[in-house]
C-alpha cells in the first residue's frame, strides 16, 4: 500500500461495545498518533457550553440526532485543525452523506472495520457496569472492579446502564447495521476497508497491528 504513514488518515468502524474504544487507545498508543472522536468532542462542547455544544445539547435533549449538516461542519472544522499530522478517526462518519462529504474535503486512506458477532456484544453488555463521573467501564469476567460495584479510583458506586439491557443493545445494534451498511460498502467501493472479525479485543488486536505495522514502516 502505498500511504505515506507521517500523515496516515484512519477511521475505524465498530458496532456499539464492539471493543472500538479499546483498539483505538492501543492504534493511538502504539502508533503515536491522535484521536478524534466526534463523541469525546462533541462532548467537550457540550460542557464548555460553545454555540455548537448547546445546538448539539438542544437535539440530544430532545432524543433527536445531529442532524448531518451540523455534525460534518463540525467534524471537518476539527480535523482541519489536526491536518498536519497523522490521525484516527472514531465515530464519524456515521451516515454516507457524512462519509461523501468527509470524502471531498480530507479523503481518508485506511478504514478498519471491527466485526465482532452481536451475541458475543449482548452477553459482553450484560456485565457492562459504569462509573459515570469518570465514564470508566467494568466487565464483570474481563475487567473486573476490585470490589464489586465499585470504582477502583474513587470507591464509588457503578451502575448498569438502562440502555444495557439484552433488549436495548439488540435494537441498538440493528440500528448500527442499518446505518452503517451503506457506509461499509462506501468504502468497500472505494478499496480502503478492512475487515477484522474476532470475538475479542485481544483476538482482534494481533490482526489489526499486522495489517498496520507495514504502513507506519513506510
Amino acid at each position: 500500500m502505498s500511504v505515506k504513514a507521517k500523515l496516515l488518515k484512519t477511521l475505524i468502524l465498530g458496532a456499539p461495545a464492539s471493543g472500538k474504544g479499546t483498539i483505538s487507545s492501543r492504534i493511538v498508543k502504539k502508533y503515536n498518533i491522535e484521536h478524534i472522536s466526534s463523541g469525546d468532542k462533541l462532548r467537550d462542547h457540550i460542557e464548555k457550553q460553545t454555540e455548537l455544544g448547546k445546538e448539539v445539547k438542544k437535539y440530544l435533549n430532545e432524543g433527536k440526532l445531529v442532524p448531518d449538516d451540523v455534525i460534518i461542519k463540525f467534524m471537518i472544522a476539527e480535523l482541519k485543525q489536526n491536518s498536519d499530522k497523522p490521525w484516527l478517526l472514531d465515530g464519524f462518519p456515521r451516515t454516507v452523506a457524512q462519509a461523501n462529504a468527509l470524502w471531498k474535503v480530507q479523503p481518508v486512506d485506511v478504514v478498519l472495520n471491527l466485526e465482532v458477532p452481536f451475541e458475543v456484544i449482548i452477553e459482553r453488555v450484560k456485565n457492562r457496569w459504569v462509573h459515570l463521573p469518570s465514564g470508566r467501564v467494568y466487565n464483570i469476567g474481563f475487567n473486573t472492579p476490585k470490589v464489586m460495584g465499585k470504582d477502583d479510583v474513587t470507591g464509588e458506586d457503578l451502575i448498569q446502564r438502562p440502555d444495557d439491557k439484552p433488549e436495548a443493545v439488540l435494537k441498538r445494534l440493528e440500528i448500527y447495521k442499518s446505518v452503517t451498511q451503506p457506509v461499509i460498502n462506501f468504502y468497500k467501493d472505494k478499496g480502503i476497508l478492512k475487515n477484522f472479525e474476532g470475538r475479542t479485543s485481544d483476538e482482534i488486536w494481533p490482526k489489526v497491528t499486522s495489517y498496520l505495522d507495514p504502513i507506519f514502516k513506510n
